[in-house]
């Protein structure tokens, strides 16, 4: 599983050009599922994801998390995540999950996002033609790797 942490002071989705997602303070997060990942994955990263302290305390240092900050997030599936570029120069996305294993792993993730940050995570729709919209705030950008734990 990858996955694009970008700390976000405003974000949304539209799906033909109509808005499914919108939320203010907290994470636009593109999540990249392949074949190989697990519900350990989906665990693991979901844990990271919620304690991750990329958030300014009073100080000016990134010390606090989207769960002290009770921030909101949007998830969006992002197959092109694992695209290879190794061969030629259309990208090759033979890792990425087809949509029987993806659809299950990508609900499991936001079922446990959900659970870990205690509200209710906002999502695009999966396989839609998705339009995002968003102030990437910093500029502050996680990329995650549950394959290295990285």
């Amino acid at each position: 599983m990858k996955a694009v942490i970008q700390r976000v002071s405003d974000a949304s989705v539209l799906i033909e050009e109509q808005k499914v997602a919108a939320i203010k303070r907290g994470f636009m997060i593109l999540l990249g599922i392949e074949t190989k990942d697990t519900t350990e994955d989906i665990i693991w990263l979901s844990n990271k994801i919620t304690n991750l302290r990329i958030f300014n305390d009073d100080e000016g240092v990134m010390n606090l998390s989207i769960k002290d900050i009770n921030g909101e997030v949007i998830v969006v599936s992002q197959f092109t995540l694992h695209a290879s570029t190794k061969k030629g120069n259309r990208p090759s996305y033979i890792k990425a999950a087809r949509p029987e294993i993806a659809i299950p792993l990508y609900n499991h993730f936001i079922e446990q996002l959900e659970l870990d940050l205690n509200k209710k995570v906002q999502t695009g729709r999966f396989g839609a033609y998705m339009q995002l919209n968003f102030i990437n705030d910093g500029p502050v950008t996680i990329l995650i790797d549950t394959k290295n734990r990285q």
